[in-house]
């Protein structure tokens, strides 16, 4: 499949600001190994090449485990995940899955019970986000497989 556009070169204003969102997000307090398994799991349903092979070389670089990722798409399941992840990956379903019902009391009630309102506001934005990025390398067919993860030395420069 060939890349359609280059956003980058084309939408550097735009990006500017998506990446005002990222950066909040790295400041925020939901753990960033969360992040990284909710960008994963979104990226999971929207089919989005690229971000996946983004996300899992970021989730691998952090070491999460082999099994993990393979069992994420069946993560209900799956004795592998903790309560507070289960509550953040049903909360980033049911919102990438809005038109399918809304985001019912159950799962509202579920991620409340494991997210303070601050943290809930923060997962909301890292779900919204991860949708928005999902869509933009979908229009524009972005390339996957040249991402690399930034080095270990990188996050301890910071």
């Amino acid at each position: 499949m060939e890349q359609r556009l280059n956003v980058l070169e084309h939408g550097q204003d735009a990006l500017k600001a998506m990446m005002g969102l990222e950066l909040y997000l790295a400041k925020s307090a939901i753990e960033q190994s969360l992040l990284h398994l909710i960008k994963f799991k979104v990226s999971q349903i929207n089919g989005c090449a690229y971000c996946l092979d983004m996300h899992l070389k970021d989730l691998r670089a952090a070491g999460e485990t082999e099994q993990r990722l393979y069992l994420l798409d069946a993560w209900r399941e799956s004795p592998f995940y903790t309560d507070r992840e289960r509550a953040a990956l049903a909360w980033a379903e049911a919102l990438t899955l809005v038109t399918n019902g809304h985001v019912s009391d159950e799962v509202y009630e579920e991620a409340r019970k494991e997210f303070n309102e601050q943290e809930l506001v923060d997962l909301t934005l890292a779900v919204t986000t991860i949708n928005c990025w999902n869509r933009i390398s979908i229009a524009f067919r972005t390339t996957p497989g040249s991402y690399q993860p930034p080095s270990k030395t990188a996050h301890t420069t910071k």
